[in-house]
């Protein structure tokens, strides 16, 4: 969901961020969980949720004969809308009020240059493609528009933001399903949810994302539960049982189906448990990726990939890419960008390393971007407006050619000049590389087929 209209852009900026997206995740995100979780796991939604339901949409999806390739994606979402200007297309000739406070750097591609505070992804152009001409006119201050990959998916502020349409991670967890047995299909890594989540529409609640951070602490194994206990299946009815009462006493079933019973035994074995706890890489691969909270979602999106997952979202903090100016919560672009990019810059490059030397590379997808672009010209507190006439974005991995900038801005970064790209276009490229065909529809309350891929989007020709 969106904003209420009733919030205002300031105040939902100073109210909304709680942390600092450059200091290591809160400790209470992924801390041990309490006694009770291993009663609730089974019962309680995550997200609206539960693992019993995650296990019944696997077995349907294992039954409908959909696509069974281990693809997958990774989403890496700037909140905010990052500078296009100030990262991946810039415009060292433009007058100082349009070009920004940095320089620019070569990239390993001849005459392709990006801002002087990205010198990792530099050295690994040839890894990237950068996109530099992403029509986001339908967009907003919200993920809905371009993590749905769909110009109709819009932010209104009647109750009704959407239209409906579900995200790009909520068709793959339909349509394609997790890549491995007992895996959610879609995880979400972000702190603030509504804000920077776009979940499943009226696809429904049982494709929605399952909020990770949350997840990894109902699956720890909590002070003084061990897995023996656990295993003592006596013990494990008489709890079922007093679960059982209370609901009965609420007017609810408790009935313990093969589905609840599969998510219990999902537990003992530990496979989701083990994906979600990052404390199992050493310590050298913590600081590989950067110790802030981008660089620690980025190593936990890794594990879940390994794992199964097939769409992970990872945020590291509701608004950090949104630089008015030096008086907003986030600062302008050299005191509030500066020291983000180094970040995005370790997490990014160590991800594609970590992928490519694990055999991943070329199965997983990843994408890098935000909501819009920024202003042209610089506002007079040293930062930049929206900017909804296009954006830059970077794509990697999901064997595609890369070493390329596809499409062009004009020579002051207000429109594009050529190549644009559509969010359809983004959403076609995602959904091919996961096996899911384009011409699927999926079918609205109404009872209304609707198509995954809207407005003639088609997979970017220049990445295949």
């Amino acid at each position: 969901m969106a904003l209420s209209n009733a919030t205002s852009h300031d105040a939902a900026h100073a109210s909304a961020l709680r942390s600092n997206p450059m200091l290591p995740p809160r400790g209470d995100l992924i801390r041990v969980g309490s006694r009770r979780w291993f009663l609730q796991l089974g019962t309680a939604g995550l997200a609206g949720l539960s693992l019993p339901d995650l296990l019944r949409v696997q077995a349907a999806t294992a039954a409908s004969g959909k696509s069974s390739d281990k693809k997958s994606v990774i989403l890496f979402w700037l909140s905010g809308g990052p500078s296009h200007l100030d990262m991946w297309d810039p415009k060292p000739d433009a007058p100082r009020e349009i070009r920004g406070p940095y320089s620019t750097i070569a990239t390993k591609l001849p005459g392709v240059r990006f801002s002087e505070h990205l010198p990792l992804q530099a050295a690994m152009a040839d890894k990237l493609t950068v996109i530099r001409s992403v029509d986001c006119s339908s967009s907003n201050h919200t993920p809905i528009t371009m993590q749905a990959g769909n110009s109709n998916a819009r932010r209104t502020n009647d109750g009704k933001d959407g239209g409906g349409y579900p995200s790009m991670g909520s068709i793959a967890a339909k349509y394609h399903g997790p890549n491995a047995p007992g895996m959610p299909g879609f995880v979400g890594l972000a702190d603030s949810w509504t804000s920077d989540v776009w979940e499943a529409g009226e696809l429904g609640h049982d494709y929605a994302p399952v909020k990770g951070l949350e997840v990894a602490d109902k699956l720890a194994m909590p002070e003084g539960l061990t897995l023996d206990r656990l295993q003592d299946r006596h013990t494990l009815r008489r709890r079922f049982d007093e679960m059982a009462r209370k609901f009965d006493e609420r007017g609810a079933s408790a009935h313990l189906d093969r589905h609840q019973q599969s998510a219990y035994d999902m537990v003992l074995s530990g496979k989701v448990r083990e994906a979600f706890d990052i404390s199992r890489e050493p310590a050298a691969m913590h600081e590989a990726y950067g110790r802030g909270s981008v660089g620690q979602k980025a190593l936990l999106a890794r594990r879940l990939v390994e794992a199964g997952t097939s769409f992970v979202l990872v945020s590291g903090a509701w608004g950090y890419f949104d630089h008015h100016g030096d008086e907003v919560k986030w600062g302008g672009i050299e005191k509030g960008l500066t020291p983000l990019l180094p970040t995005i810059d370790l997490a990014l490059t160590t991800l594609i390393t970590d992928l490519e030397t694990r055999g991943l590379l070329d199965s997983t997808l990843i994408l890098m971007m935000g909501e819009f672009g920024r202003s042209p010209v610089m506002t007079q507190t040293a930062g930049r407006g929206h900017w909804t006439n296009v954006m830059s974005m970077l794509v990697a991995g999901g064997g595609l050619r890369h070493g390329q900038v596809i499409g062009r801005t004009d020579d002051k970064g207000y429109g594009i000049a050529s190549g644009r790209v559509t969010p359809e276009d983004l959403a076609a490229t995602t959904f091919q590389h996961l096996g899911i065909t384009l011409d699927t529809h999926w079918t609205n309350p109404q009872g209304r087929p609707t198509a995954i891929v809207q407005n003639g989007g088609r997979p970017i020709r220049e990445l295949t």
